[in-house]
């Protein structure tokens, strides 16, 4: 079992429980991350109160309601030249440290961190956010690949300003910045997900240089204050745990996170403590430590509670990552492009395959597009 999972102890107990699939097989109703009861039917109100933004599957994601039996629109011929597919796959990639010498499993070096973007780049991928993955309306050119990267914890490696207000040289940021000046369409965002550290900032430094990320699109999200396995804790720590970062979120960017992700990927006993709080935080999606890419929004068994992540790595032996990190997906993904989520160029529609219409999910209907 990779180590990553075995970081979260007996909570994530094997393979099976999370849903894992090797490259290539797509099972219903799959499953990932630590164990959780059924899902509890709220937070969806609050998440609207809280980020300002519509409720997950309300106006802002999904349609008028129509007919399950109601024809769908042809798509544009643009979106056919394309072979847009947008109940594709799409890869949400996890990184961690970015060092010049890693010393821990998940560490990343900037080098490494530089060649995995311009393959990305090079390969027609378009980053989007966390936030605009789970609302549902990213505007991903026609043709190109939506990619979500996301860097958790909030280290200082992955983003400080120099004497001359530039991210520094072999952050994350500058890394990212780097490689969209060189490669037109490669859009410059990211997730950060926070912790305490701030970027290893104080509170002070971090109300200066937070804002330069938000003005420029990157998203922050929360990831606990103390980063600790909310699946032995109560409602009340779990509660606690997550609001107390929020409320510095909300202090060092003007709004609430629209998404968490859990650490080690592990779900407290009862999702519903995570998903919302009133007063304090409410969120439209929450992003698991998987070794899959995450199905579309769009798709009926899209679970937005419980997103796949696939961890940054080479084809090495550790962890299974010959399978299931981020090399192999990638290629994967290119040896079978009709898996793989391709943009139809217009955010208010979702055009695919006639042959995938049995996975639309039926809020998007009166947005779908077919040929």
């Amino acid at each position: 079992m990779p180590l990553l999972h075995k970081i979260a102890g007996v909570v994530v107990v094997c393979a099976v429980i999370l849903g894992l699939t090797v490259p290539g097989e797509r099972r219903r109703g799959e499953e990932a991350g630590g164990e959780r009861v059924a899902a509890e039917p709220e937070g969806e109100a609050r998440a609207a109160k809280a980020t300002g933004s519509p409720a997950p599957g309300g106006s802002g994601s999904g349609s008028p309601s129509v007919s399950a039996s109601a024809p769908i629109a042809a798509a544009a011929p643009g979106a056919v030249a394309a072979k847009a597919n947008e109940l594709g796959q799409v890869p949400v990639l996890m990184y961690h440290r970015i060092v010049e010498k890693p010393e821990r499993p998940l560490d990343r070096t900037p080098e490494e961190l530089y060649d995995e973007l311009t393959r990305l780049a090079k390969g027609g991928y378009s980053p989007i956010t966390a936030a605009e993955f789970v609302g549902g309306r990213f505007n991903a050119p026609a043709g190109r690949h939506p990619v979500v990267l996301t860097f958790d914890d909030g280290t200082p490696d992955h983003f400080a300003l120099d004497a001359q207000g530039r991210p520094k040289a072999g952050t994350a940021v500058e890394v990212i910045q780097r490689v969209a000046a060189e490669n037109p369409g490669f859009r410059p965002v990211a997730t950060f997900y926070m912790t305490r550290e701030l970027f290893g900032m104080e509170d002070g430094q971090a109300s200066a240089a937070v804002p330069w990320l938000v003005r420029r699109g990157y998203e922050i999200g929360n990831h606990t204050m103390n980063h600790p396995n909310l699946g032995g804790m109560s409602g009340e720590e779990v509660r606690e745990e997550i609001g107390e970062i929020e409320d510095r979120i909300v202090r060092l960017t003007g709004k609430h996170a629209t998404t968490l992700a859990y650490p080690f990927g592990v779900l407290p006993r009862k999702r519903a403590w995570a998903e919302k709080a009133d007063g304090e935080y409410g969120f439209q999606g929450a992003f698991v430590a998987g070794w899959r890419p995450s199905l579309s929004p769009f798709d009926e068994e899209f679970d937005r509670w419980e997103i796949s992540r696939v961890r940054s790595e080479g084809k090495i032996e550790e962890d299974d990552c010959k399978q299931y990190c981020s090399t192999a997906w990638l290629e994967h993904l290119d040896k079978h492009p009709e898996e793989r989520y391709t943009s139809d160029g217009d955010p208010n529609t979702v055009t695919f395959p006639k042959a995938a219409e049995y996975r639309l999910a039926k809020e998007y209907r009166a947005r779908a597009r077919t040929y």
